[in-house]
């Protein structure tokens, strides 16, 4: 049986936002804008270089024109090349893990509202 803490004393998350500069004493707005640009800097720094990986294991080297070892910096760059193009395919791998979190959380929301099933 878990022990709860006495009525006058706060729980665990409450002490955790009264201290400052944590993360849960942020607003709720300043903690979804770090979520979202945290998201977005995974799509632009980390997905280039997993989808090289992958690539590479499944593919075979990546060629880069006429170098036949263009390597993981290359594909980055032509990564960049088409994000300041604005192609609709670079953006969707950028944006990807952002929109992959809204839809978990609009999931979690989704769950959360539907009524409890009943029982007997």
């Amino acid at each position: 049986m878990a022990a709860t803490p006495p009525t006058g004393s706060p729980g665990p998350l409450e002490r955790l936002r009264r201290v400052p500069g944590s993360f849960a004493a942020l607003s709720r707005t300043q903690r979804e804008l770090i979520a979202l640009a945290a998201a977005v800097a995974f799509g632009v720094l980390v997905m280039p270089l997993l989808i090289w990986l992958a690539g590479n294991r499944a593919l075979g080297p990546y060629t880069h024109g006429d170098n036949l070892k263009g390597g993981p910096w290359a594909l980055f760059a032509d990564y960049v090349v088409g994000l300041a193009h604005g192609s609709a395919v670079f953006w969707l791998v950028a944006l990807g893990p952002a929109f992959l979190l809204l839809l978990i959380r609009g999931f979690l929301a989704l769950l959360r509202a539907l009524p409890p099933p009943r029982r007997g």
